[in-house]
């Protein structure tokens, strides 16, 4: 068989680039912690969470996150958990491999003449900033790789459940109900030992707070995306063909 000309072969490579793609980069953009209001132009909320308030507050992160939780449920669709699986060990493999070459770039001696090349910019040692930007990244890593990994476990799991007892119907349910629990877990675990555990030593009510708020974003914009994935649902279909399609879903669901 030619896996590049077969095409749930040449699906399963297109969604797993996509889901790779997306997970790293979320790792790496994780590090930054965004106001929402101004980013929008908007006044702040003034919003008042365990202590901590003012602006609504996400690691950035969070605009790839439940772009790689939708592509589970895809995923979870058409190749089952065995799938499923397979992507969530060899994307925390690349995560690690990530990991590892960032901590060698940032042990690396720079260039005399680099370290000040932005002094003009605000940034008067660029050895310090990419140790403090992508340093900081090492433990946004490690956070996301236990988040990711109970967390697709468990989305997984759920999905598979709710499907065993809905069949082919609510899809929307599926995947809202667990994304709902996938993401809880992601939107806490990565934060404390990311933030509470690194570096940055947050309070607990910080720590609640932006977690609480990061989870809320996550379950919406999981709720925002349900057109996305039946719109994805039927382009697949489509693209696959009725017969290969009920076939793939067949054995997603005895796997």
């Amino acid at each position: 068989m030619n896996i590049v000309s077969n095409k749930p072969s040449r699906l399963f490579i297109i969604l797993s680039m996509m889901f790779v793609c997306n997970a790293i980069v979320a790792e790496f953009i994780g590090v930054k912690i965004f106001a929402l209001e101004p980013t929008l132009g908007l006044s702040p909320f003034n919003w008042n969470l365990f202590g901590t308030g003012g602006t609504l507050m996400f690691t950035a992160g969070v605009i790839l996150w439940p772009i790689v939780f939708t592509l589970t449920d895809i995923l979870n669709e058409y190749y089952g958990r065995k799938g499923v699986r397979l992507l969530s060990i060899a994307t925390s493999i690349l995560i690690i491999y990530a990991f590892l070459m960032v901590y060698l770039a940032i042990h690396l001696v720079p260039a005399c003449w680099w370290v000040g090349i932005n002094a003009g910019k605000g940034v008067p040692d660029m050895q310090a900033a990419f140790v403090q930007v992508f340093g900081q990244g090492l433990w946004i890593i490690a956070g996301s790789l236990c988040a990711f990994l109970i967390g697709q476990v468990l989305d997984a799991y759920v999905f598979f459940k709710i499907k065993k007892w809905t069949g082919e119907q609510r899809f929307y349910l599926r995947a809202i109900i667990s994304t709902f629990f996938s993401q809880f877990v992601d939107s806490y675990v990565v934060l404390y030992i990311a933030f509470v555990i690194g570096p940055q030593k947050w309070p607990l009510s910080q720590f609640f707070a932006i977690g609480t708020v990061n989870f809320i974003y996550k379950v919406l914009a999981a709720i925002v995306l349900i057109p996305g994935l039946y719109l994805a649902h039927r382009m697949i279909d489509n693209y696959l063909g009725k017969e290969t399609s009920e076939q793939l879903r067949k054995e997603a669901m005895e796997g």
